[in-house]
């Protein structure tokens, strides 16, 4: 743990990570187990990152899960290493202040716009499904939006979304629905799954949608379909007088592309981050799905795109908590 970490536990009387578990058990919230329940291989700090932010929040009895995430922000952002990729980005407060969006009434639709490579994206959709809406007054769409109509379908029906199947018109630049299919009668079922061709219907799904926040993924078809996409959307969504807050997943220093994505060997490098940078609103560092990686920038072992779900699942534990209390 680094200096600014010890501080957060010793404004709480606490000594350890291990004093603020157990406080957090105290009020019925485990977590660690939370954390692994979202990513079963995020790292031991990660658990400790969030059981800190958690603890904090609960400390500050923040009442309702919007402040409860900026809370937990602080916790995690403790767990930076200074002058990290990371550290500079603030990182954690950005994923506080992510979460605290989703909870807020104003955000109508979220996207996570992924490769369909992983089930990052699945793991961070499930949670926020299953929880941001316990403290909305109105429920909170969320969508998968990523590159490949057969990698969407085995997506939908392994995680039991709602698969929807379109069709883009070149001539007309018109999006028509084909079908959809519902693969579980839970709340999963409620996550709308899409599979574009390419950048153009990506955009068309964003517009179709109506989606005011997303994140990218960061790991497969960066360059091809996620950046272009939400830069694409965001020009056309500004043009109309509409708000969009972008989210860039990852990047940061020795990000190689895959060779499918950039053939360009070193000179890839980067490029993940610098497109990012292009038209994130906010950017976090490392991979959308790799906890490894999103390490080595020097932040927690967790993917990114997880992480948005474990934070709105923690806050919202909390502010349950506290109007328990208050009952």
């Amino acid at each position: 743990m680094n200096n600014q970490a010890i501080q957060i536990l010793k404004d709480m009387n606490f000594c350890t990570i291990e004093q603020a578990y157990q406080y957090c058990l105290s009020n019925g919230i485990d977590a660690k187990k939370m954390v692994l329940d979202t990513q079963p291989i995020a790292f031991d700090n990660a658990c400790d990152a969030y059981t800190l932010g958690t603890a904090l929040a609960l400390f500050r009895h923040n009442q309702n899960a919007e402040s409860a995430a900026l809370s937990i922000g602080e916790g995690l952002q403790a767990f930076c290493k200074p002058g990290s990729v990371a550290a500079q980005r603030r990182v954690g407060l950005g994923h506080g202040a992510l979460a605290a969006r989703l909870l807020n009434e104003e955000t109508k639709c979220f996207a996570f716009l992924a490769g369909h490579e992983s089930f990052a994206a699945a793991e961070g959709a499930i949670k926020i499904a299953l929880n941001a809406n316990k403290s909305r007054k109105t429920p909170i769409k969320v969508i998968l939006n990523g590159l490949g109509k057969d990698a969407a379908y085995l997506i939908s029906r392994i995680n039991g979304f709602t698969y929807v199947r379109t069709e883009y018109d070149y001539e007309t630049g018109e999006l028509n629905e084909v079908s959809r299919k519902r693969f579980s009668k839970s709340l999963r079922g409620d996550i709308l799954c899409y599979g574009a061709d390419d950048v153009r219907e990506g955009v068309a799904i964003m517009h179709r949608e109506d989606v005011d926040v997303s994140i990218t993924g960061n790991s497969t078809n960066p360059t091809r379909f996620q950046h272009p996409v939400a830069g694409t959307y965001k020009l056309e969504r500004l043009n109309q007088g509409k708000s969009y807050f972008s989210v860039a997943s990852g990047g940061g220093t020795g990000r190689t592309l895959h060779p499918d994505n950039v053939a360009a060997g070193p000179a890839s490098y980067g490029l993940t981050d610098t497109m990012g940078r292009m038209h994130a609103d906010a950017q976090f560092a490392g991979s959308s799905s790799v906890p490894a990686h999103v390490a080595m920038m020097g932040f927690i072992g967790m993917g990114n795109n997880p992480m948005v779900g474990a934070t709105v699942a923690l806050a919202v534990a909390v502010e349950q908590q506290e109007q328990h209390e208050v009952a």
